[in-house]
């Protein structure tokens, strides 16, 4: 190469650039190679060992359901005559203990009441923490019902086994949930299968 033609230094820091660039991509892929070696052999020994991850259990301890039927005042804010208008719901409140036979903790993330009418399944996803307590700020005549709330973002440690209370609401009338062929509860938990839990005793009225 000619004296007059020489790499600029430039030219020269962009090619270790290039190297390090290079150096440090390989690394990556080299890492990234190892773990997926790694977890694929945990998986393996886990599977090949008749290892199970065991699901959470529980029992329904109790529900109950509030039926309401309301009716409108036939006056709009600003006291002008309207249609009066009707709706109906029915609270369910329900007591449930959830244990965890796990050797890792359970994250519960979802709760949902599942009745099933005449026409199919309705679901209904369960009140959180805070909305359980302001139902009984709405109905004080509810307040033998008031237990301790339980949150959807509840964890539960190994071998811990919690209780607590939950309302949801469906929008039927009495007559439709009296007529219901089946209720059950269902839970999602992060990175576990699902639970569900079904009352084996009677529905109490409040």
């Amino acid at each position: 190469m000619s004296l007059l033609h020489q790499d600029s230094p430039d030219e020269i820091d962009d090619a270790a650039k290039g190297e390090e660039l290079t150096k440090g991509t390989s690394h990556v892929v080299i890492a990234t190679i190892a773990a997926v070696v790694v977890v694929s052999i945990a998986i393996a020994a886990y599977m090949l060992g008749g290892g199970r991850t065991p699901l959470a259990t529980g029992e329904v301890v109790q529900v109950w359901a509030h039926p309401l039927h309301t009716v409108s005042s036939g006056f709009d804010a600003a006291g002008a005559p309207m249609a009066k208008e009707t709706s109906d719901h029915v609270l369910v409140f329900a007591r449930v203990k959830l244990t965890n036979p796990n050797k890792v903790p359970f994250f519960l993330y979802e709760i949902k009441a599942n009745a099933t009418l005449a026409d199919g399944v309705h679901t209904s996803y369960a009140a959180t923490k805070t909305d359980y307590e302001r139902v009984f700020v709405a109905y004080p005549g509810l307040a033998a019902l008031h237990g301790n709330g339980l949150s959807h973002e509840t964890t539960l440690e190994p071998g811990q086994t919690q209780e607590g209370d939950f309302v949801a609401s469906f929008r039927i009338t009495k007559q439709e949930w009296d007529a219901r062929k089946d209720l059950n509860f269902s839970f999602s938990f992060r990175y576990q299968k699902g639970l569900v839990l079904t009352p084996h005793s009677a529905v109490i009225e409040q």
